[in-house]
């Protein structure tokens, strides 16, 4: 039987949206395999602990504030794994979705290191889940369409607004507290409903996560509530008003008139 996880590979893990109990199982048993983990600033402590083994080195970048650019962080990766080490690399979420996985793939590719990926719940399938709605329904969204709001520093947020506006789909937008206000601009004046539901998720999954509801004209009044280093996911159209309105067990987020009221 090959071994999962040898000295000199890499294992990109997805650490989820932060519940440690939304953890795989597999990302637990790669967890207690590593000796060296290069996680996310956003990966909480809790997470963290289950490898009380590994040497712990921080990676993230938040808010533009970025403790390693992503060159050093591929070469610091690489140089681990070729001095026989189990490697790694500890991203929220999902690594695919929005995880920069590509060029650390293409920098272990160059140097002849093995990886693999493990993948985690990304933020929008915990936030539906919180939220009990529905990422997709039957005759009302039949598509979901994962976006970014986030663009280096200085430049537009470039996406095909137009047909954003046309699609009768699911809207799930990440990093998109900073650009609410262009989102929701854009996205009406391309033909979407000003009255589209709009749920917010911000610190999903994690004991002070909250949850908002509105309608998407009152979008960039929504995010005023939300602190700049607070993880935010904004999820956008018909199929998320159609679950029943409550959070993660402290009760029904009531709406009216584009307004909403905070759970959490």
């Amino acid at each position: 039987m090959v071994e999962e996880f040898p000295a000199g590979m890499v294992w990109l893990v997805g650490a989820g949206p932060g519940d440690p109990d939304l953890l795989s199982r597999k990302a637990e048993r790669l967890l207690g395999r590593a000796d060296i983990i290069f996680h996310d600033a956003l990966v909480g402590r809790s997470i963290l602990a289950m490898a009380p083994q590994a040497e712990m080195v921080n990676v993230g970048k938040r808010a533009g504030r970025h403790s390693k650019d992503q060159r050093t962080i591929d070469r610091l990766i690489v140089e681990a794994a070729l001095a026989g080490r189990h490697v790694l690399r500890l991203k929220g979420g999902d690594p695919s979705i929005f995880g920069r996985s590509t060029e650390e793939i293409a920098a272990c590719a160059e140097h002849g290191v093995p990886v693999r990926i493990c993948p985690g719940i990304t933020a929008a399938s915990a936030a539906a889940a919180q939220g009990l709605a529905s990422l997709t329904l039957r005759g009302m969204a039949r598509q979901l369409t994962f976006l970014t709001a986030h663009a280096r520093r200085g430049e537009a947020i470039e996406h095909d607004w137009e047909a954003l506006g046309r699609a009768k789909g699911t809207l799930a937008i990440y990093m998109g507290r900073a650009a609410a206000a262009d989102i929701a601009r854009n996205l009406i004046a391309a033909g979407r409903d000003p009255a589209t539901p709009v749920l917010i998720a911000v610190n999903v999954s994690l004991p002070n996560e909250r949850l908002l509801r509105g309608r998407l004209d009152a979008l960039a009044f929504l995010v005023r509530a939300i602190g700049q280093d607070d993880p935010t996911l904004l999820l956008i159209g018909e199929a998320v008003h159609c679950g029943l309105a409550a959070s993660s067990g402290e009760g029904i987020v009531k709406e009216a008139a584009g307004r909403a009221a905070i759970s959490g």
